[in-house]
């Protein structure tokens, strides 16, 4: 009988295990984001109701890369390449996106900044990437982005030699919002 109570052991733990583990899975993917967030961990920017109220006399050059995904049909670029900033002065850039196609396509895009320790001090207090961007065939949109570096990046180890901080972002292709599905079906009559 004790032979069967160790195996039935052996089970429970082994069940036991694997459900953690998935649940460890699981959760590692909302952790990890908000650990990105809270940290500027791997080149998540900040977010901000408002500019720095402090800006300091140090400048610093601010690169802007566009990029899409491969299945993403739209063309999209910096309007400016770069451009140099005081440390808490608010900067405003746009991006250029071009919907080509003839059909109405939406896109969200992704972000990160390089070097990651610059994450996060660099905060966007508006931005095109908070929502999902859509484009008519054949539209083109300007979209901007307002950005600070935060006058701290200068207190800490090693961020504060950083001269120069790129932003990136990468368009993809999402599904049409609701509303503009049913405009969408409705002007082809379905």
């Amino acid at each position: 009988m004790s032979r069967i109570d160790a195996k039935s052991k052996t089970v429970l733990q082994t069940v036991a295990v694997v459900l953690f583990m998935g649940g460890m899975a699981w959760a590692s993917v909302p952790f990890y984001n908000w650990f990105c967030r809270v940290t500027g961990f791997g080149g998540t920017t900040g977010v901000a109701e408002a500019g720095s109220d402090t800006i300091l006399d140090r400048k610093i050059t601010i690169r802007f890369d566009a990029s899409k995904d491969r299945d993403m049909p739209w063309e999209f670029k910096p309007v400016v390449r770069e451009m140099t900033l005081r440390i808490g002065e608010t900067g405003l850039a746009f991006f250029e996106a071009y919907n080509p196609t003839d059909r109405v396509i939406a896109g969200q895009a992704s972000y990160n900044v390089v070097p990651y320790d610059a994450g996060g001090y660099f905060n966007k207090i508006q931005c095109f990437c908070f929502t999902e961007q859509v484009l008519q065939p054949g539209e083109r949109a300007q979209m901007p982005v307002t950005f600070y570096v935060d006058p701290d990046i200068v207190n800490d180890i090693d961020a504060k030699y950083i001269n120069h901080i790129t932003l990136s972002y990468t368009f993809h292709e999402i599904e049409l919002p609701e509303s503009e599905a049913r405009a969408q079906s409705s002007e082809l009559g379905q």
